[in-house]
């Protein structure tokens, strides 16, 4: 087994002199960083008093579970002999919130639009799509169902 560890840092960016004495007092931008790399400019969701024009934790879910399927995607195809040449995915997510302001994502669906070479098995390539829930480190550690919805095309 191999041990990994990540750090970053959030740094609240959204005092606007009073504080969080109410709900309104304040922004909810924030900043994420890590150690040589573009820095993450965030907020909540608009819903939530949020800024629109920064990226709230409920699109960076999304977004690690996207990238998580599509590198492990990748790598599945790669080992199996399917030539990917293109891969776009429009991911989409359900969170609801309950009546006490809690909430949870209730579903994630992929839509991967993959491109292979017309010489890779396409029913293998639209196959690997289930095999990487068992390999995504994202999809194991969470208990957000997730759906797949690939079309796969072949090169021509």
């Amino acid at each position: 087994m191999t041990d990994h560890n990540y750090a970053l840092s959030i740094t609240w960016t959204g005092n606007t002199g009073e504080g969080t004495k109410t709900l309104r007092s304040y922004s909810r931008n924030h900043e994420v960083t890590g150690e040589g790399l573009a820095t993450i400019a965030g907020s909540s969701d608009p819903s939530f008093r949020g800024d629109p024009s920064r990226w709230n934790p409920e699109q960076l879910y999304l977004a690690s579970i996207a990238q998580c399927h599509m590198l492990w995607y990748l790598a599945l195809a790669a080992k199996e002999g399917v030539t990917v040449l293109n891969y776009e995915d429009r991911a989409t997510g359900r969170m609801i919130e309950e009546d006490n302001g809690a909430g949870q994502f209730e579903s994630v669906t992929l839509h991967p639009e993959v491109t292979i070479s017309s010489d890779s098995d396409a029913l293998l390539a639209e196959e690997l799509h289930t095999r990487v829930g068992d390999y995504c480190f994202i999809a194991r550690s969470i208990h957000t169902p997730i759906y797949h919805r690939a079309t796969i095309k072949r090169a021509s």
